[in-house]
This record gives structure tokens, sequence and C-alpha cells, in this order.
């Protein structure tokens, strides 16, 4: 008896370890959008996203502006680069109508960047569509297989949800996101009510995304990053040569000596990690006026979800300053 004991312990955890081998994890597709420029954070967010990426988690498909600011894509582009992903493809928006902001910085690190570090595209304007990229790229993607994180204006997502069959897809947006979008993760609104800066700024798009979109929206509002102050520790650091360190450095130099808030990379880190257990989560609907004032009613029918606060900011704040620390691997 004892010898088929033994047998049986060692096959079991023969087929243990096999179960182990065969387990690989699959990483989130993720189309990243953003607003970089007026604020900085935006670069903490990209970061997160590279180290993510580093480690298995995350696939980064596409990073695309919705600023029209000539500096953001050269500044994407060098995050990029700084991170051996020269290759991923950018996009800008070519509509009528959307955002044009710089950095409100005496130090204009935006311009800092591109002068600096490596890139690929001149500026903005000579990047691609935005929209043919973004249905270039769901159009070569497994059904429900892409997680859209957009933590700027909704111009890009209103263009893309307008838009129509092409040489990529003979399916309309809305068709296309049904089909290839598992849902959207969006720095924007201010919970239950008020007047957050991504929704206001293009207030005209985010009236259509909110009204029309297909699938989940995922909301970190305002009041969820507000509180999560990193970037103290990352400019510490005895790093040479990042442009992700000298852009909080140039910023802090103006302000912010406990750190800057977190918003985007609140919204990138549920994005990539879903909101589980960071945050609590209450289903409903957020309606958007034509100042770009919004409000919240709670509905287990809605196709919005509004994050809770539910760890100590603290605890965020240190979870995400790590990954922002991250560097490049040789």
């Amino acid at each position: 008896m004892g010898k088929y004991l033994i047998f049986l312990l060692v096959l079991l955890s023969f087929v243990a370890c096999t179960q182990q081998k065969t387990e690989t994890v699959v990483p989130v597709a993720i189309i990243f959008d953003t607003d970089l420029g007026p604020d900085y954070d935006d670069v903490g967010a990209l970061t997160l996203l590279h180290a993510l990426a580093d480690s298995g988690k995350v696939e980064i498909l596409a990073t695309i502006s919705s600023n029209k600011n000539e500096w953001v894509v050269p500044c994407i582009e060098v995050i990029n680069t700084y991170f051996n992903r020269p290759l991923i493809p950018v996009g800008a928006p070519k509509s009528e109508g959307g955002v044009d902001l710089t950095t409100w910085h005496k130090v204009k690190w935006t311009e800092v960047l591109p002068a600096k570090y490596k890139h690929q595209t001149p500026k903005t304007s000579d990047a691609p569509d935005a929209v043919k990229v973004y249905r270039k790229v769901l159009s070569n993607s497994p059904d429900q297989g892409v997680v859209i994180c957009t933590v700027g204006f909704l111009t890009n997502l209103k263009d893309l949800l307008l838009s129509v069959g092409d040489e990529s897809s003979p399916l309309s947006g809305k068709a296309l996101i049904t089909r290839k979008v598992k849902h959207v993760v969006s720095m924007a609104g201010w919970f239950p009510e008020g007047r957050e800066f991504n929704v206001h700024c293009d207030t005209p798009a985010s009236i259509v995304v909110f009204e029309n979109w297909p699938t989940d929206i995922i909301l970190s509002g305002f009041e969820i990053g507000k509180d999560v102050l990193t970037g103290k520790k990352l400019v510490q650091m005895n790093v040479e040569g990042s442009p992700v360190k000298e852009t909080y450095e140039l910023c802090f130099a103006e302000g912010d000596p406990n750190g800057r808030n977190s918003w985007d990379q609140t919204a990138t880190l549920v994005a990539a990690k879903g909101f589980e257990p960071y945050y609590n989560a209450e289903r409903g609907i957020m309606r958007v006026d034509s100042i770009g004032k919004n409000d919240w009613t709670p509905s287990e029918n809605g196709t919005h979800i509004r994050l809770i606060h539910k760890f100590p900011p603290e605890e965020i704040a240190s979870m995400i300053e790590t990954y922002m620390m991250h560097q490049p691997i040789q």
C-alpha cells in the first residue's frame, strides 16, 4: 500500500507541475489614448504600461494622442523609444474641432523631451489619423480582445464611433467597437457630479461618446486620482538619461513638492489589472450637459461603471510609483 501511495503522490505532483508549466499569462491588449501635455501624469501612466508590458502582463497595441498640440506625439514616442518599443503605432485626431493644449509650466517640458531624446515623428500633425490607427488595430485583434484606456479628451473615441467602413474593415465604427472592444477605462467625470477637465475640454465629443458607446465604460473620476500623490521617489532615483524622471524633475521644480496627483495612472492601473481588489464599483449612467458638467444615476442596466475608493490612497500611490520607477530592460 505504501508503494502505491508514493506512486500516486509522485503522479499528482507531476500533473500539478505540468499544469503550472502550461498555464500562460495572456497579456491585456491595450490601446492607450492620451492628451499628454497640459499635465504630466500621462507620462507616469505610459511608464506604468511599459512596466507591465515588460513583465508580460500588458501588450501595448497603440499609443494615440487626443490632443492636437504638435509636441504630444513626439513626447509619446520619446517614452516608447526609451522603453525599447519605438515601433508602437501612434496617431492623432484629424477631425474638425478637438483641442490643442500645451503645458502650463514655465519650462515647456513637452519641448525639452523631443529636443533631447530619440523619437521618429517630428510633430503631432505628421502622425497618422487616429481613427485609421484605431480601425486597423481593432480589425486585426480578437473579438472582445481590446481594452481602450483613455486618459484625455474623448475626441478620438467620438471619431471612431462615427466612422464608416474602410480598407481595414467594412464595419461601421459602432459595429467594429461592439465586436472588438472588451471595455473602455476612462479618466473622466467627477462623481457624483462635477465639471471635469477631460470631459469639458471637448464637450461635444464627450456627449456623443457617453450617450452612444456600445460597451461598458469604467470611469476613474477626478476624485479617484486626486489624493494619490506620486513622483517624489521617482525624482530621487539615481538614474541618468530618463525622460520620465526628467519630466517630473522639471515640473516638480515649479510645484508639487509632495508629489503629483495620479489621475491618469489610476485609470491605467485599472485598464491593465482590473478594478478588484483596489476599488469598489457602481454601475449606472453618466450624463454630460452642454457645458461639460456630468451627473450620475445608479442603474443596474447602465453601461457606465464608476470607481469608488477602497484601498487607502497611500497604498495605491506606493504601487503606482513602483511601476513609474521601472527602468528599461537592457
